[in-house]
């Protein structure tokens, strides 16, 4: 009898043991998907390869516009506004009007200026053997004085040599235009028609955002390692990365929390920065000796272990685990489990997985 039972245990063992194996062996299913099935599945393949895996700091950000790619358009003297040329959110190019205003001051200063312009003209015409040395150089002095005037009023030296040629006292009004100095988005243009503004008020603001600055605080034992030139990249979405370079140094610390100040400047020809956000800045503090790594996206846990999908011949993918080491931004260490030049996939391994788990319970294929 005894004898009897010992036979019936090995049995079931033997009865067992391809069930057990078959749970445990995701490492030897294939998964076959054809380039159009992995293109659905949103999967991407990557070649294995060492990497020189710098070491980051990461800290807080915010975009700021370009104090040296921006202007504040202001009047000089008190006056009125008579029209908007341009709005807020434009595209503004040099020389472009921006706004129209009117002033009694001008007024006076464009009449003074016809008026000195007409003399000296003459005297200039009769020549200093006609007149005498005082005269001609009163009316000379007279001509440029009125000029610079309406100059330091805000008048264009186009505009008032326009005035000057004409000799038309009726159009000695006031009016003049505010013109763009650069190119550039407006930002503001906070006032409205009618406005009577003083000297010193911002009509317009323009700026170049096609660079912008990104403000970042350091404490002060990390500081030390950042230079002038350093590469750094920022995140406003935590999804895409923007390239930037360290630019200054701010040399007055914060007191209250002893932090140096940092600017990077950013490209931004697509416009995806704006003045305010907050970002996420990433600063390379040191280098390090290549390894093999891979993009953290392709790592996927399957039964508790780090795991990767490998591709052989274009469109069978197989499970493979591997020994992982440290995470150095997007990237980790593999120590051991694939070696440099084997195509993995880089994305779409959460579809893999389920394609895996499906196999496990079915056929060793999967399509």
């Amino acid at each position: 009898m005894t004898m009897l039972k010992f036979w019936a245990v090995c049995l079931c063992l033997i009865l067992i043991q391809p069930v057990y194996a078959e749970e445990e062996g995701h490492e030897g299913t294939a998964i076959e998907l054809s380039a159009e099935e992995q293109r659905a599945a949103g999967i991407a393949i990557g070649t294995v390869e060492p990497r020189a895996l710098n070491e980051t700091l990461r800290i807080p950000g915010e975009v700021v516009i370009n104090a040296y790619r921006s202007v504040l358009v202001t009047p000089r003297i008190t006056a009125q506004v008579v029209a908007r040329h341009a709005k807020l959110g434009d595209e503004v190019e040099v020389g472009q009007p921006l706004v129209a205003l009117s002033s009694v001051e001008m007024a006076e200063a464009q009449g003074a200026l016809i008026v000195a312009n007409r003399e000296w003209q003459r005297v200039k015409t009769l020549g200093q053997q006609a007149v005498s040395e005082q005269r001609y150089t009163e009316a000379q002095v007279a001509q440029q004085q009125a000029l610079a005037k309406v100059l330091a009023y805000g008048m264009t030296m186009d505009q008032a040599e326009a005035l000057m040629q004409s000799g038309d006292a009726s159009k000695a009004t006031g009016t003049f235009d505010l013109l763009a100095p650069q190119a550039g988005t407006v930002l503001k243009d906070d006032f409205i028609v009618g406005e009577l503004v003083e000297p010193g008020r911002v009509l317009i603001n323009i700026s170049d955002e096609s660079v912008m600055w990104v403000e970042a605080y350091l404490v002060l034992t990390t500081s030390a390692e950042i230079g002038v030139g350093a590469n750094v990249r920022v995140i406003p979405d935590g999804i895409t990365w923007f390239p930037g370079k360290v630019i200054q140094l701010h040399h007055h610390l914060d007191e209250k929390v002893r932090t140096q100040g940092l600017r990077i400047e950013v490209p931004n020809t697509a416009h995806r920065l704006h003045s305010g956000q907050f970002v996420e800045v990433e600063v390379v503090t040191g280098t390090r000796a290549p390894v093999l790594a891979v993009p953290s996206a392709a790592l996927i846990m399957v039964k508790g272990s780090p795991t990767v999908f490998k591709i052989e011949d274009g469109h069978e993918f197989h499970a493979e685990a591997v020994e992982v080491g440290s995470t150095v931004g997007e990237w980790t260490v593999v120590r051991s489990g694939l070696i440099a030049g084997e195509e993995i996939a880089v994305s779409g391994v959460f579809h893999l997985k389920s394609l895996v788990l499906k196999s496990s319970l079915g056929a060793g294929h999967v399509h």
